[in-house]
């Protein structure tokens, strides 16, 4: 009985927590906004997908700082910030539809996600036990994809029914809201923090360590091609189909599906499974994937190409992430900052990414990018062992 009542407690505690990781997930609505973006205000594909730079660039220079706000005011109340600054950033699309304004909003978007994802797996290990940590962040990060994967959905449906895609942010609005209101009334146990803060000078000595400087560059590359693949999809679609956005945008959600699915199907294989194998055959997959979007031109291979990125990109993270933390386990705290740090790549990627379809007149200089990615995390299955 006592622990039934225990588990009950536990459950409660963690619904605000499970829906938040649904508004982490509002990060991923840059794809398709920016492709709205693009066609509203007449932009070229550099200075369209800078858009998701102002995103992501705050990954690399936010990190640290978040971990060392969270040893000042706690993980709780770092999260609960994340959460108003993110609502704040898909609210200001609905107070107006201005570019400068559209600026503010993705780069606040940026802060906000970066404080969360720094914040949010260290708030979960408070509640539930070690054994049921893993199980607990893989079923968040689930949850994160279902709002990736709703985002193009609900923007075409919002265009086609009311001619307006930026219902999309008030429906966001609308679960952001309800997440911050539980999340403050959730009542969270605090772990006091030991031992010295950790600065930007501590972190980026580790990449003097060449395992986690070819690791910090697979993150940058497999975030470039996440992000990048999110933006540059529905324009590949309207080049080769000629289909319009609204139809172009439904090409993210099967990335997303597929990327969902195979998080989920990760999971289970990474427990049993050689690390080193299931890499390479998602390495293979995603260069698979990328390859015949540069090939093929018909709709039902397209669709196939986004599926195999999707499943191929899904588990890159996790595997790369754990092995070089269990490589490292004195600076594990340091470690984990360079690689959040390492999402960034979604600043940089899509932006040299703007810049090759521009010169090259089409979005096969986008995706060629991505190929290059591709080819350093085929480089990296050298560098995988074959036990975590």
């Amino acid at each position: 009985m006592v622990k039934q009542v225990k588990q009950a407690h536990v459950f409660w505690q963690l619904v605000p927590v499970i829906l938040t990781f649904f508004a982490m997930g509002f990060v991923d609505l840059t794809g398709i906004a920016t492709n709205y973006v693009k066609a509203d205000f007449v932009l070229s594909d550099t200075v369209a997908n800078l858009f998701t730079s102002m995103v992501f660039f705050w990954f690399l220079v936010a990190s640290v700082p978040t971990g060392m706000l969270m040893n000042r005011i706690g993980r709780h109340k770092t999260v609960l910030l994340s959460l108003v600054v993110t609502l704040l950033a898909v609210a200001l699309p609905l107070i107006d539809y201005n570019l400068p304004l559209m600026v503010i909003s993705f780069s606040l978007l940026g802060i906000g996600n970066t404080m969360m994802q720094t914040s949010i797996n260290p708030l979960l290990s408070n509640i539930v036990s070690k054994q049921r940590l893993s199980s607990a962040i893989t079923f968040g990060q689930f949850v994160k994809a279902v709002a990736a994967f709703s985002a193009p959905i609900l923007a075409s449906w919002a265009a086609l029914n009311f001619g307006n895609w930026r219902i999309l942010f008030a429906v966001f609005l609308a679960e952001g809201a309800v997440a911050l209101i539980s999340l403050y009334f959730d009542k969270i146990p605090e772990e006091k923090t030991e031992g010295k803060i950790t600065g930007f000078r501590e972190s980026f000595v580790l990449l003097a360590d060449k395992a986690v400087l070819l690791a910090f560059a697979a993150i940058v590359c497999h975030v470039g091609i996440d992000v990048g693949t999110n933006v540059t999809a529905p324009k590949i679609f309207i080049e080769k189909l000629g289909v319009s956005l609204t139809q172009a945008g439904l090409a993210i959600s099967v990335y997303f599906l597929f990327r969902t699915f195979a998080s989920l199907f990760g999971a289970y294989v990474l427990a049993k499974y050689s690390p080193k194998r299931f890499f390479m055959i998602s390495v293979i997959i995603l260069t698979a994937g990328l390859l015949g979007l540069l090939m093929f031109d018909d709709i039902k291979t397209l669709y196939v190409c986004m599926g195999l990125i999707g499943f191929g990109n899904a588990n890159i993270f996790p595997v790369v992430f754990s092995q070089i933390m269990l490589a490292n386990p004195r600076y594990k705290n340091e470690i984990s900052g360079l690689m959040i740090m390492g999402i960034c790549g979604g600043a940089v990627v899509p932006a040299v990414m703007g810049i090759a379809s521009d010169v090259a007149g089409s979005q096969s200089g986008a995706v060629a990018i991505m190929a290059v990615c591709a080819a350093y995390l085929l480089f990296m299955i050298t560098k995988i062992k074959d036990k975590a």
